[in-house]
């Protein structure tokens, strides 16, 4: 073939020097992924910052794990151990923690827990409510004037509605708190029970010895304004979706397997490669497999963003999730249950959003200093007040109460996970899979996008530009010779000959030469289709193949590549984001310069070499400059690993594909231009909630300290921050 034919095609009789380097990429890439079990479990009672580092030190100090990230927004913790430590071993260990715990697998996740806890949360506000609205009718009477026996009575009332109300509706702070003392720690539920406890148990007091206050309003009042908070809490997160649940909701649990002619409805997690299953139109592809019989489209959109459907025919690979919409199809099986792509994709997203970055790591260590302080800050002002009043243990119990609760870091454990999760469910509708926990806050420092030509900004499947311009003797020829080889030029001439009915002339000897094209004879007399040098063309200034005739003429084929959908659109959105652009490409500089034109790119390199890729990316990040690679082939793994941040499209080799922190999932590349700018604004929402969890300290801490706050304010204050810190998140765009 053509020197000029583009290097970047991935066949291995290509002349392209990244071959070589090849079987070294991939190994580099293999050898990216130690062997480590990847143990996922849901801990539904996590819910502020003292719970992350209790959970993730108490975990990290087992033999044999690596790592325990929890993610707070979705309530699970996600474990990177030794391949033999198992799910059933940490749950006991997180139960003496005082967490309950359940194994997940995080290629069917569910969100029926999350729904059952709602359901939960607004059956205990509705018996607050009921109960608090009617304790307030019988304070109407004690707050108008009723006295000695009369108010008693009432407050006797009010007890017997309050106490058990508190009992029932208060159980997620208590069960929360009591498991935590089992544990020997305090969490933040810890203080929000002991305000219940002592505002009900001073109201028994009170009421009692005929005191003139009771709080049983108060205590009921202050269950029903938490639920409350926690509820919205709990419906910010479910907003913030995220990726990973999206694609679980394209799990289908079962599938019609096919067996000696017979339909039986089995479990996805029972069928094996090589099994026959039945999709019947409008049902939602359960496997990973090859279709074997019938036609239809296929509906991709919620997987990879495109709205177009695609035809499904015999031989056509299909995936788990797609939605079969006209007709039948019998699909083999290649791959089911935890090992299908869409499990695989699904794992990629719930590891990425449970790790580690800088904001993640200040906020625990703000929350580890901050939890032992709020604790004491309580206690200091209980003894203040104390003595202050003479001894008016009422009022100081009050004041040390308001003060644990209005304390709370709730908002700031939330700070960073509310919106890694939102952004990457944001990400994930646009088309974009988020590999690493870390890439986020990497894509927001890029100030320089190097894009690869061919597979990336093209779609890598070049057409013939002027079959027109040559004789039907020539077409013949050229049809029998790209006929007989695999490289892309030549299968794309064979084609556009098929299509224009063209019939191959009878060669013979007709043979394949490694790196320089194909040959065979006419009537005894060599012909060839290949590299402009090996058939003695003068070479062209764009992509071509060159035709050697027996009488010693020649003839070139010259191709252009398709550009990839939205790839002119994210080059004019990167520009406008201020960012430099640089195009960086293989193939030959007459096609390299003719996109650049097309595209509006003024910095382009042409005949770059893979190690060329990676020092041009190195030389861009020595010179202060932070480089996000998008690219495709094996030419570009190098310069993909070397980058600040990377994004490979989803038709990318393996190697590529490990090598990025990104993968496109369609086929329009727009959405790189979206992950870039939600990135900024991810960054900016992170510190934002920073200043809006001290902010709120700043304010509320003082307050509550001068006795200016009620438990029952505090309560709706701290509801009210966390709350905003969630919302906050959902602004992402």
């Amino acid at each position: 073939m053509s020197v000029a034919a583009d290097p970047e095609t991935h066949v291995s009789i290509s002349a392209c020097p990244a071959c070589v380097a090849a079987p070294s990429a991939e190994r580099i890439a293999q050898m990216a992924a130690p062997r480590e079990a990847r143990l996922m479990l849901s801990i539904p009672g996590a819910h502020c910052a003292a719970c992350i580092s209790t959970v993730e030190q108490g975990l990290e100090r087992l033999p044999g794990i690596r790592s325990a990230r929890v993610n707070l927004t979705l309530r699970r913790v996600l474990v990177e151990a030794e391949p033999e430590v198992t799910a059933a071993s940490l749950i006991p260990h997180l139960d003496r923690l005082g967490y309950e715990a359940h194994e997940l697998d995080p290629g069917v996740l569910s969100v029926t827990e999350t729904d059952r806890q709602g359901r939960e949360l607004l059956m205990r506000i509705g018996v607050a409510g009921f109960s608090m609205m009617n304790i307030m009718l019988l304070s109407v009477a004690v707050w108008s004037g009723a006295t000695d026996a009369t108010r008693d009575l009432f407050h006797w009332i009010s007890g017997m509605i309050a106490l058990p109300t508190v009992a029932f509706a208060g159980q997620p702070f208590f069960k929360s708190a009591w498991r935590g003392l089992k544990a020997g720690r305090l969490g933040m539920d810890f203080p929000i029970s002991l305000a219940l406890v002592l505002a009900s148990g001073i109201s028994i007091y009170e009421t009692w010895h005929s005191g003139r206050h009771a709080y049983f309003d108060s205590a009921v009042m202050l269950t029903f304004f938490l639920l409350v908070g926690r509820y919205l809490d709990h419906r910010t997160r479910a907003v913030a979706r995220s990726a990973a649940q999206e694609l679980a909701a394209l799990e289908v649990p079962r599938a019609i397997r096919l067996l000696d002619g017979a339909e039986e409805t089995v479990m996805v997690a029972d069928l094996r490669p090589g099994d026959l299953v039945l999709v019947r139109p409008g049902g939602r592809v359960p496997v990973d497999g090859v279709v074997t019989e019938g036609t239809s489209e296929l509906d991709r959109s919620l997987l990879t963003g495109e709205v177009l459907p695609v035809f499904a025919g015999p031989d056509r690979v299909v995936s788990a999730g797609e939605v079969n919409l006209t007709g039948p199809l019998v699909v083999r099986v290649t791959a089911a249950g935890r090992d299908s792509s869409l499990s695989r994709m699904a794992e990629l997203v719930a590891v990425a959003e449970s790790a580690r970055n800088r904001y993640t790591s200040i906020a625990d260590r703000a929350a580890r200093a901050y939890s032992p302080l709020v604790h004491l800050l309580s206690f200091s002002a209980f003894g203040y007040w104390m003595w202050a009043t003479g001894g008016d243990v009422r009022y100081a119990i009050n004041i040390s109460a308001a003060t644990l609760i209005i304390t709370c870091p709730c908002a700031l454990g939330l700070a960073v996970p509310a919106v890694v999760t939102a952004a990457s469910g944001r990400l994930f509708r646009k088309g974009l899979l988020i590999k690493s926990g870390s890439a986020l806050e990497r894509l927001a420092e890029v100030d320089t996008v190097v894009f690869d030509k061919t597979g990336t900004l093209t779609m890598g499947a070049p057409e013939p530009t002027n079959l027109g311009d040559h004789p039907r003797a020539v077409l013949d020829l050229a049809a029998a010779l790209a006929g007989a080889s695999g490289h892309p030029l030549a299968q794309s001439l064979a084609q556009a000959c098929r299509a224009a009915g063209v019939v191959p002339a009878p060669l013979t000897d007709l043979a394949e030469v490694p790196g320089y094209g194909v040959e065979g004879r006419l009537h005894g007399r060599r012909v060839r289709l290949g590299r402009a040098e090996w058939v003695g063309a003068a070479p062209l200034e764009v992509t071509a193949t060159y035709l050697g005739m027996a009488d010693g003429t020649t003839r070139a084929f010259t191709f252009a590549d398709a550009l990839r959908p939205g790839a002119a659109e994210v080059v004019a959105a990167v520009k406008a984001q201020g960012l430099a652009v640089k195009l960086i490409s293989g193939d030959a500089p007459g096609a390299v310069a003719d996109l650049a034109a097309r595209l509006g790119i003024a910095d382009w390199t042409a005949g770059a070499l893979p190690e060329g890729k990676a020092a041009e990316v190195a030389r861009l990040t020595a010179a202060g400059r932070r480089v996000l690679m998008v690219g495709d082939g094996l030419n570009d793994t190098a310069a993909l690993a070397a980058a600040h941040a990377s994004v490979s499209p989803a038709s990318a080799l393996d190697a590529a594909r490990v090598a990025s922190d990104i993968v496109l999932l369609g086929r329009d590349i727009a959405p790189v231009a979206d992950a870039l700018r939600i990135a900024r604004q991810s960054t900016r929402r992170i510190r934002e909630n920073f200043g809006i969890s001290a902010a709120y300290n700043l304010v509320a801490v003082p307050i509550a300290l001068v006795g200016l706050a009620t438990p029952l304010w505090a309560a709706l204050a701290m509801s009210l921050s966390s709350i905003t810190v969630a919302l906050n998140a959902l602004r992402l765009k």
